[in-house]
């Protein structure tokens, strides 16, 4: 038996808003702290992205999987649905809503611990070329990441590398690494340093899905079987151990 679609659409929501959470509360409290150093910001804000990341990888991973990412659950659902393993097409369309709404969740939820307005849209405008590139490289570099650790049997090790992959590359991409559509449509909903106004959300999201494409090519051409480990994205939902309650 798999753990219930509710359970793990409700691990999804709450994973992706403490996500978003992070990103943007971290980014609120850097530009308090270190008011007039963008670069000890971005230190800041990355440092504690990649920590929290992981650290909800950890908490989500053995109900949902932890995507809290609609390329992820994409990618999982595209490459194994042949081999009958990862995520239905419903599993697909209800772990992108919870996502999605959970990543405005975390938004407000920042903006008010920081005695913001609610729902602040951002006025950062983030449109142009080079940042979009650097979204087709993040978020390739994220599928190959995940699948490769799923395909070579090191899921367990997802926690760590996933966090230290975002986190590296929010320095290493001209775009500051959001590699994520849920986390760009929710950090549009906050005027803040991690915010994207609402403009700039659909260039960085089709940017997205061409980095989607990419690494699900590179893949294909690296580890042609990697659907059949697609079950073990990102984190495996232990559905074999006896001691978690599996009823739906």
């Amino acid at each position: 038996m798999t753990i219930a679609l509710r359970r793990r659409l409700l691990a999804e929501f709450t994973g992706t808003a403490l996500l978003v959470t992070a990103v943007v509360g971290s980014g609120i409290m850097a530009t308090t702290l270190s008011p007039n150093d963008v670069g000890l910001q971005l230190l800041e804000n990355s440092i504690a992205t990649a920590f929290a990341l992981g650290a909800l990888i950890l908490i989500f991973g053995p109900v949902s999987g932890a995507h809290f990412n609609p390329v992820v659950s994409a990618a999982d659902w595209f490459l194994g649905r042949r081999a009958g393993t990862g995520l239905t097409a419903r599993d697909l369309g209800g772990y992108v809503v919870a996502q999605v709404l959970g990543a405005i969740a975390g938004s407000v939820l920042a903006n008010l611990m920081f005695d913001l307005a609610a729902v602040g849209f951002s006025g950062k405008d983030r449109a142009a070329g080079h940042l979009w590139l650097g979204e087709v490289v993040a978020t390739a570099g994220l599928i190959l990441l995940i699948f490769a650790l799923a395909r070579s049997g090191r899921a367990p090790v997802a926690p760590a590398a996933v966090g230290g992959y975002i986190g590296a590359a929010y320095w290493f991409t001209s775009s500051t690494s959001f590699a994520n559509p849920a986390v760009t449509i929710g950090r549009a909903f906050t005027d803040t340093f991690a915010g994207i106004a609402p403009t700039s959300v659909p260039g960085f999201v089709v940017a997205q899905l061409v980095g989607l494409a990419v690494g699900v090519g590179l893949l294909a051409a690296l580890y042609p079987d990697a659907g059949k480990a697609a079950d073990q994205v990102v984190v495996p939902t232990d559905d074999r151990n006896p001691a978690l309650d599996h009823r739906p």
